[in-house]
């Protein structure tokens, strides 16, 4: 897997773009991420994968991580996070979080995390494992993961100040909170 600085000039056979929307696909043009991929699979074929730029800003998240699903990656580009099957690459999830904030991974739990505005969405072996309740008016912030738990603060609006969360990892529960 390679993230390529533009666009080959001679595509490869097969080019798969994310979002397929038509009207999202003519946005690919402004910086998209560029991926060429290269399953491990004996009788894969290597793809272009382009996945659409969400936002240009330094404050959200470009790049690749690994999945709970070794034949899936997750690509993010400017916050728009795709979850892409490298056997069957027409088959892709997009989260629903725009911008996701933070990819964090946690291997431990076989977890990919994607951190919104208001709340955490996971990604398990068998695709989503749970997305928490709202832990936030605006800023989620993840302090820690220990134990199963992730230990983190989100802004209360009401209070105008950062409340603490425990959330359980199995089930994306809050387990405790203040406030």
């Amino acid at each position: 897997m390679e993230i390529l600085a533009a666009r080959p000039l001679i595509l490869p056979s097969w080019h798969f773009i994310y979002p397929r929307a038509a009207e999202e696909a003519e946005e690919v043009e402004r910086g998209a991420l560029e991926i060429m991929i290269r399953p491990d699979a004996p009788d894969a074929s290597p793809f272009l994968a382009t996945c659409a730029l969400g936002f240009r800003d330094p404050a959200v998240p470009t790049g690749i991580w690994s999945t709970p699903k070794p034949e899936e990656i997750c690509a993010v580009a400017g916050g728009y996070a795709y979850l892409i099957d490298t056997a069957a690459p027409e088959r892709f999830t997009m989260i629903s979080y725009r911008p996701v904030l933070e990819v964090r991974a946690v291997v431990r739990e076989n977890l990919l995390l994607f951190v919104g505005h208001h709340a955490i969405f996971a990604w398990g072996p068998g695709g989503q494992a749970w997305e928490s309740a709202k832990l936030s008016d605006e800023g989620v912030s993840i302090a820690d993961i220990d134990g199963g738990l992730l230990c983190g603060t989100g802004w209360d609006m009401k209070s105008d100040r950062e409340e603490p969360f425990l959330l359980d990892l199995r089930t994306g529960k809050v387990v405790s909170s203040r406030g």
